[in-house]
């Protein structure tokens, strides 16, 4: 299936949808409209100029392919998410950000143009200067403004293939967010883990990872090799993953940095995309799976906000082993995008039968700090928490989506849950 072939869908369909590697319910159809759109095999690239960088291609393109393809010619997506998993549709829907947010902000902000399906069937242009509403509401919309056929956007150049990364052991997460804050001003790429079991004096306690692009000479003269990968054949039973062995492993991967810091050359996909080092890793979490919490709490909530979440986490027993910290610069471009100036917080958390209540909690707090969740991401929030997070925004998005699709034609599990659509 190529573009052209997207364009001719039936008006059944109500939703985009790529790898299905999405966390939670936003790349599912409502139960009373299942048929999706399957856009995987539209992956031709376009066009690419190598002199500005200007690339176009078809959403289904997957980031891993497109790296394969011109990271040996130089270039990089000007920003990436944690996973190369991921389609181009995707990273707009999902207005994908990364590292570099501090310095580079969200995928959305080097998007150019989009190709889009939308409700009456027509099939237009639209980007900063054509149908600009439909553009910025379309970028962290989720899917639910249209098809996404095309994407438009700037490459970056890079000199090799490689990452001179340093690593710093922080004691707190007061250390933690100065630490982020001065990394800014120098590092590139900035992002922490941290160990959300600890408590008292070290709470917040983790390792700070910052990283830039190696010159060619500081570079080895071959590009990295792809090395083995895992992968987990079967679910794990669910008592592996408790308090005791994730209060252990947090202990390990903590004192694994036994110096305070280090530095040294580690390739792109080590660096960039740990969550691909395993294949099928979820399994881990057992048949019921697990959810992915992640926060954004503003600057002028000040400097105890993302200590009093922790607090949140860790009294209702949310135990993790995986708990990113990153510091974001500036707000996104889509009316929906996620980031704005502040810390953001991402947890992987199992699902258990309370894993409702720690999800109701952790919104209630992060409601008071004035902050907000990220869609995709999400597969609990209630609808009343949604729409106080969201409040005007969510008011401007609404409307836009009258204009275009006043029937909600367009819509997701996660819409219904969240929207009432």
């Amino acid at each position: 299936m190529v573009s052209e072939d997207l364009e001719r869908v039936s008006a059944d369909v109500c939703l985009s949808r790529g790898l299905g590697r999405s966390y939670g319910d936003a790349s599912l159809p409502p139960e009373d409209q299942p048929n999706v759109l399957n856009t995987r095999l539209a992956d031709r690239i376009l066009s690419f100029d190598e002199t500005s960088g200007a690339f176009r291609a078809e959403s289904g393109l997957s980031l891993t392919e497109l790296n394969r393809l011109l990271m040996p010619r130089g270039y990089f997506t000007p920003v990436s998410p944690g996973t190369s998993i991921v389609t181009l549709g995707g990273m707009v829907a999902a207005d994908i950000h990364g590292k570099n947010q501090h310095k580079d902000g969200n995928f959305g902000d080097h998007v150019t143009s989009m190709k889009m399906r939308v409700a009456d069937g027509s099939v237009i242009e639209c980007s900063p200067t054509q149908h600009p509403d439909l553009f910025r509401a379309t970028i962290g919309g989720m899917g639910l403004t249209g098809h996404i056929l095309e994407v438009e956007f700037n490459l970056r150049r890079i000199p090799s293939q490689w990452i001179w990364q340093e690593s710093r052991r922080i004691r707190d997460i007061d250390e933690f967010q100065d630490a982020l804050e001065d990394a800014a001003t120098e590092w590139p790429y900035t992002m922490g883990w941290i160990d959300c079991l600890a408590r008292g004096k070290s709470m917040g306690r983790g390792i700070m990872m910052t990283g830039r692009w190696a010159e060619s000479a500081e570079a080895p003269p071959k590009p990295p090799k792809k090395g083995f990968q895992p992968s987990l054949r079967f679910d794990w039973p669910s008592w592996v993953l408790n308090g005791l062995t994730i209060r252990l492993f947090n202990e390990l991967y903590y004192r694994k940095q036994w110096r305070r810091k280090s530095s040294g050359i580690v390739s792109n996909q080590s660096f960039t995309y740990p969550l691909d080092a395993i294949h099928s890793w979820n399994r881990m979490y057992g048949r019921r799976g697990f959810t992915q919490y992640q926060c954004v709490l503003p600057r002028e909530a000040g400097r105890s906000s993302a200590k009093r979440v922790l607090e949140v986490l860790t009294s209702r027993g949310g135990a993790s082993f995986l708990c990113v910290i990153k510091d974001f610069g500036r707000e996104g471009l889509g009316v929906l995008s996620f980031p704005r100036p502040g810390i953001t917080l991402a947890l992987d958390i199992a699902v258990r039968d309370d894993t409702q209540a720690l999800v109701d909690a952790l919104n209630e707090q992060v409601l008071q700090e004035g902050g907000r969740i990220y869609l995709a991401k999400d597969s609990f929030t209630r609808r009343e928490h949604f729409e106080a997070m969201e409040g005007q925004r969510l008011d401007e998005f609404r409307a836009i989506r009258d204009r275009w699709d006043p029937q909600r034609r367009f819509r997701s599990a996660q819409s219904v849950r969240l929207l009432g659509d």
